[in-house]
């Protein structure tokens, strides 16, 4: 699997209302590797320094540590989409075919988390997000060959705490994707790609979820996956990665080539944003850091 660079300049201007202390009127796009089949799910493992992202169609999970070429992190992959690192550097990752999630630690043991809820198979996990403390939230929508598999007759958003059983955190109406925590940890987001929109959810100290409402809408696109900065902002992936401020004002949208499916911070000073697009992987470095 052969590295590719290719560097591309984007300029924007910022929108009305936009980020007074960050700078995205230029923001370079690297090409670290491209063809596959369709990328997902990138997640850096800020324990041990490397990036692991998704080949969902190719059936496998993909590996790249900084100055290396891209390698071979898992064959067989049970068609992962969305992964997560926790605090201990275990990778989680959302199985569409296997309609699991499934907890890798750091031996390489492999440990399912969540495969049913009241006695039914999940739809297809799609993306995940794990907060400092343990506490995991995961969308389980149904795309495509999908929907002719389901068991459920909702689509949810669900939450595996530390301890105990995993609970609903909500039923949209529309599918739910992307998935977000904000900075401190105490406030859930949601990205739905049939309504356009994303919900926000409360979270309380024992990580249970509250008070539902529409933070953006009216996104361009389908959006995807999500991520936040240090700052609260959320970066929504769909046509290319659009950037919004915690009071939901879009500030910035980072254009790619094609559709993006998903992004995720790191690098050793986590102000790398990677970006999947089609069958590549991009970075783009910024001058916020993610939050982790």
């Amino acid at each position: 699997m052969r590295r590719a660079c290719l560097a591309i300049v984007v300029f924007a201007a910022f929108a009305p209302g936009g980020a007074r202390a960050q700078d995205f009127s230029e923001i370079k796009l690297e090409q670290l590797t491209k063809d596959f089949t369709f990328t997902e799910g990138p997640a850096w493992s800020q324990k041990d320094g490397y990036l692991i992202f998704s080949d969902t169609p190719g059936d496998r999970l993909l590996k790249w540590v900084p100055g290396q070429k891209i390698e071979l992190f898992r064959p067989e992959a049970h068609g992962p989409s969305g992964n997560a690192f926790d605090a201990e550097g275990r990778l989680y990752t959302c199985e569409t075919r296997t309609r699991r999630v499934t907890r890798t630690d750091k031996k390489g043991a492999i440990e399912t988390l969540a495969e049913k809820w009241e006695g039914k198979r999940l739809n297809a996990p799609n993306d995940i997000v794990v907060s400092r403390n343990g506490h995991a939230y995961f969308t389980d929508p149904a795309f495509g060959w999908q929907s002719d598999h389901r068991e459920l007759d909702f689509y949810g958003v669900y939450h595996i705490p530390p301890k105990g059983p995993m609970k609903l955190v909500a039923r949209p109406t529309g599918r739910p994707n992307g998935i977000a925590l904000s900075p401190n940890g105490r406030i859930l987001y949601v990205v739905n790609s049939d309504e356009r929109n994303v919900r926000a959810y409360d979270v309380d100290r024992n990580g249970d979820t509250s008070n539902e409402r529409v933070v953006i809408s009216g996104i361009a696109g389908v959006p995807g996956g999500a991520r936040v900065d240090e700052k609260g902002n959320l970066y929504i992936a769909g046509n290319g990665i659009a950037i919004y401020s915690p009071d939901g004002k879009l500030l910035h949208v980072i254009e790619g080539h094609a559709r993006s499916s998903n992004c995720g911070f790191g690098e050793a000073d986590y102000h790398t944003l990677f970006i999947t697009e089609r069958g590549s992987v991009y970075r783009a470095r910024l001058d916020v850091k993610g939050a982790y």
